[in-house]
């Protein structure tokens, strides 16, 4: 399965809210949900108000949603949840936490980037580490203790430089990430918490009933 390269607008517009997948485009008017807040295609204008949505539906879009959020394959998150359905406590509140653990997402907590999709350039590209060393792996599930910065050789790129000068300013990071503005560095201090997730609304239980079918 290939990644999806098709315009990510269209992904707030079929689930009918701001999924933030654009970075700072989603706060000006621009937004396609401010324009267009009706689902893609010919009949989109007109298919949400007529359109029965069944349980499964509204299960399926949850799981598509968060699916799109944090830019995982189906594969890797049917893997999630198989890991989450092991853990100890709720099912949902373990699968969240996991992909709140994912590197990709910490860069963008810690607001070295203005969307997931960034942040996840910035690992792939090698411009991340992880207690000193390079990590370019999305993916990689950090743990309380690690560290998160910018490698040393790439401070001196533009986009770091110019980025030192809001660093700190962009969001406001989560209770579990103790952020260090000066070095533009982060350390996981605990697991994130449940309401630590709330920039868009998730019912994590209606995903649990999708693949408790």
């Amino acid at each position: 399965m290939a990644r999806y390269t098709d315009a990510v607008c269209k992904l707030c517009r079929r689930e009918g809210m701001k999924l933030y997948l654009k970075g700072e485009r989603c706060f000006t008017p621009k937004c396609a949900i401010e324009r267009r807040n009706y689902p893609p295609g010919q009949h989109g204008p007109t298919r949400r108000s007529r359109r029965k949505v069944s349980d499964f539906g509204r299960q399926l879009r949850e799981k598509q949603k968060v699916r799109r959020i944090y830019g995982v394959y189906e594969r890797q998150f049917r893997r999630y949840f198989r890991q989450a359905v092991k853990a100890k406590g709720m099912t949902g509140t373990a699968l969240l936490q996991l992909l709140e653990r994912r590197l990709d997402n910490v860069v963008y907590r810690m607001g070295l980037a203005s969307s997931r999709a960034q942040a996840r350039q910035l690992v792939t590209h090698g411009h991340i580490t992880v207690n000193g060393r390079k990590v370019d792996i999305a993916s990689y599930s950090v743990r309380p203790g690690d560290i998160i910065g910018v490698k040393e050789t790439s401070r001196k790129k533009r986009y770091f430089k110019d980025l030192a000068e809001e660093f700190g300013q962009r969001q406001t990071p989560p209770k579990w990430l103790d952020v260090d503005v000066a070095n533009m560095t982060a350390t996981v201090v605990a697991l994130p918490e449940r309401e630590d997730i709330q920039d868009v609304p998730i019912n994590e239980q209606l995903i649990v009933e999708f693949y408790s079918r």
